[in-house]
């Protein structure tokens, strides 16, 4: 299959430079994630927590540059579903793979909801447990960016810029002043639980890692995309590595076992209150709102036009590509991927949501490796970045998938029931899908 045409490049002036490639893959990273999984990881993974999350970063580093030089071969803004095109001749892998994709952005849409939803219960209610508050809150944020995009409001590349600098600049106050204030028997030993702790730890949080995919899809807008987008790549991912191991080592230096049992949900603010007090309490509290919020406006945007893309495509049902005339806002995907994240979060807990989204995007990653391996020679890569990407990325899956299977099995049966939906799903639209015109 040839590449696709490349769209015109704009003006040098409006391309986007290094800095701000990398601030995009850290912005898209650094969303809702480490706010709600870091008391997942050290409940698994103990002192060896930040372990947890250098292991997840090498995972995403090695995926990293195989959707560099996929990229850099394919100028596309399909990513991830254009690059299982070109690797496999079957339709259907393409297609299937569209569709978990879709899947994981709704997980990792619903963790933020989640997480949005326990900080502003926590911020509001004070240390006594509300389910209806918290149910309301997540319910609120994901209608209310549902009627922004609806209506057509989109955040200007400047306002993203300064979210995405807020909140790493509080991660890294919290980070420096925390490690002033580290207590030994907190963080030694280092392997203080099973060392199978650290790979589950790592799985459960992967979806913290998962962002920086979308930095291809910009190759049109970037400046001199042979050169700033593998560094682009690998820039974000490493300072986001940076920031997740620093603020791990400083929340398993701050917290007791009963803490991080008790507020597990919220563990990265009750870490700040040690050093920072009610005020640090605050200060994370308010950037896991700001966090979560910017980061389910931008997913629900992409993700609702993905599905358009999809659908014009016929690898998706027609009604994803609905688009209202005169803007072209994707109305109906906006409302179904928005449905569908709603009854997902009201209805699942915190490590069920997190698995899912984790244990997608591992096999999607794992995927993408393969794609690589068998493009090689064609994008110009050795065989042992993407083989060693793969076999990390399944080892992690299958971690998962022991831990759910031990700890959480009606976790684990409902993601199986959740992939058998989507797969299914697929092959009965993929038999009866009919070309239509999808403006209406």
């Amino acid at each position: 299959m040839p590449a696709p045409e490349a769209s015109p490049p704009p003006a040098n002036g409006s391309q986007l430079d290094l800095k701000q490639v990398i601030a995009m893959g850290v912005g898209a990273m650094v969303g809702g994630g480490i706010f709600s999984v870091l008391g997942l990881a050290i409940a698994q993974a103990g002192h060896a927590a930040p372990l947890a999350f250098a292991l997840g970063g090498c995972i995403a580093l090695l995926t990293g540059y195989a959707y560099a030089r996929l990229g850099l071969a394919f100028h596309s803004e399909g990513g991830s579903f254009t690059y299982l095109e070109h690797a496999f001749r079957s339709r259907h892998i393409a297609g299937l793979g569209g569709w978990l994709l879709l899947a994981g952005y709704i997980g990792t849409m619903a963790l933020y909801a989640y997480t949005f939803g326990v900080y502003g219960t926590a911020l509001l209610g004070g240390e006594t447990p509300n389910p209806a508050m918290h149910h309301l809150l997540e319910s609120l944020i994901l209608l209310l960016f549902l009627g922004i995009n609806l209506y057509g409001v989109r955040e200007t590349g400047t306002s993203e810029l300064l979210i995405v600098t807020a909140k790493v600049l509080i991660l890294a106050l919290f980070a420096v002043i925390g490690l002033l204030n580290l207590r030994a028997d907190h963080v030694l030993p280092l392997f203080d639980q099973a060392p199978g702790g650290l790979l589950m730890g790592a799985a459960l949080i992967f979806v913290a890692y998962e962002g920086f995919e979308l930095i291809p899809n910009a190759m049109h807008e970037m400046r001199d995309p042979a050169r700033n987008l593998t560094r682009g790549i690998f820039g974000s991912i490493a300072i986001t590595l940076a920031i997740y191991v620093l603020v791990a080592l400083v929340a398993v230096g701050n917290l007791t076992p009963e803490q991080i049992d008790r507020y597990q949900e919220y563990a990265l603010a009750v870490a700040a209150q040690p050093f920072l007090g009610e005020a640090g309490f605050l200060l994370i509290g308010l950037a896991a709102l700001f966090s979560t919020a910017s980061a389910i406006n931008a997913t629900l945007f992409g993700t609702a036009r993905l599905a358009s893309v999809m659908a014009r495509e016929h690898s998706l049902p027609q009604v994803f590509g609905f688009r209202r005339r005169g803007n072209g806002i994707p109305w109906l995907s906006l409302i179904i991927i928005s449905a569908v994240t709603l009854l997902f979060v009201n209805l699942a807990d915190l490590t069920m949501i997190s698995s899912f989204a984790s244990s997608t995007f591992l096999l999607i990653f794992a995927a993408i490796n393969l794609s690589a391996l068998r493009l090689r020679r064609q994008i110009g890569i050795r065989p042992l970045a993407p083989a060693l990407g793969l076999a990390f990325s399944l080892s992690s899956w299958l971690a998962l998938g022991v831990y759910l299977w031990r700890e959480q099995p009606h976790s684990l049966h409902w993601i199986g029931g959740a992939y058998l939906a989507v797969a299914l799903s697929h092959l009965l639209f993929s038999h009866l899908r009919l070309p239509t015109d999808t403006a209406v």
